[in-house]
């Protein structure tokens, strides 16, 4: 089976899952329109326009039309297409999770080396612990953490949302690249990075704990270079691959975990509005957003597995 069918049959198998998943969920998706003076018939009736009244393999079929002509629905509780709602929605949502991905390999790659190079050391017993520690932190119990520190105890950032009330911008870039913006993103971009930067620490460490035990580093030793030539210029540089192809799949994990700190900023994304959704059984809405998500863990996976393949041509892929 090639990687095109195996991504369509990825998708297919997501989008089944989720149709039936919120349609077997409690509750009335409709309870935000339904006014409690609607008589039997008019609620019917407003069954009937959103073509909740057909059965469920009509629907589903129905859903699978739309899908492929890119359309998502009609969002019961904000009355608007779920395609433009979750369009809006997801640049903040990346730039999120990237900046804080960013950061935290920048941190864990150099970390990682360092490690390595003082492999036995002092300075390894006691940052392994601390690493595996902020690991297990639950994230949101970091972001509020961070949150009654810099934001309601010292007042260096604000406590939530990307921009203060009543201010506005020209485009997305403009918004992106303002000083307000970024102080409304350092918190939840800082808790997300220490969450992540244990994963591309511990394997940048494990691979050039393997690296330098390779004959070319002991050569390298043997003439006579410095050991931050061997560390940076050998053994780091081999060292690398992994932890770069693991970015991409971090992306995945990424937006998994913004869901629970995009709520706890107020952090308007997919994530937020995702639980929103939920809460409110609005499934088109919901739908919209896990697609979306699912799609970007997908195509960050592919491009993982193509850019491994790229960057050491031993790999062969069918």
């Amino acid at each position: 089976m090639s990687r095109t069918l195996q991504l369509a049959f990825v998708l297919w198998a997501i989008v089944t899952i989720l149709f039936l998943m919120f349609r077997l969920m409690p509750g009335n998706p409709l309870a935000a329109y339904i006014d409690p003076t609607f008589t039997v018939e008019q609620q019917e009736a407003l069954m009937a326009q959103f073509g909740l009244d057909r059965p469920l393999w009509e629907q589903y079929f129905i859903y699978l039309g739309n899908l492929l002509q890119g359309e998502l629905g009609q969002s019961f509780r904000y009355r608007e297409p779920v395609a433009e709602r979750v369009l809006t929605l997801l640049p903040n949502t990346l730039v999120l999770t990237f900046s804080s991905l960013i950061i935290a390999y920048a941190f864990g790659i150099l970390a990682g080396a360092y490690l390595a190079w003082k492999r036995g050391s002092w300075v390894e017993t006691a940052a392994i612990p601390l690493v595996l520690t902020t690991r297990a932190m639950p994230e949101f119990w970091l972001g509020m953490v961070l949150l009654a520190v810099f934001s309601f105890h010292l007042g260096w950032f604000p406590a939530g949302g990307t921009r203060s009330a009543g201010a506005s911008y020209d485009s997305l870039w403009a918004l992106y690249t303002s000083s307000e913006f970024l102080s409304y993103l350092a918190l939840p971009a800082l808790t997300l990075a220490i969450y992540s930067q244990g994963l591309p620490l511990l394997l940048m460490r494990s691979n050039m704990l393997d690296v330098m035990k390779e004959d070319f580093v002991t050569m390298a030793r043997i003439k006579g270079l410095s050991n931050w030539t061997v560390v940076v210029r050998h053994a780091a540089r081999n060292a690398l691959l992994p932890v770069m192809t693991s970015f991409a799949i971090a992306v995945g994990y990424q937006l998994q975990g913004n869901v629970v700190v995009e709520s706890v900023f107020s952090w308007p994304g997919l994530g937020r509005e995702l639980v929103g959704a939920v809460s409110a059984s609005d499934y088109p809405l919901a739908q919209g957003a896990f697609l979306m998500i699912a799609v970007v863990v997908i195509l960050m996976n592919l491009i993982a597995d193509l850019l491994y393949a790229l960057l050491d041509p031993r790999i062969s892929h069918a």
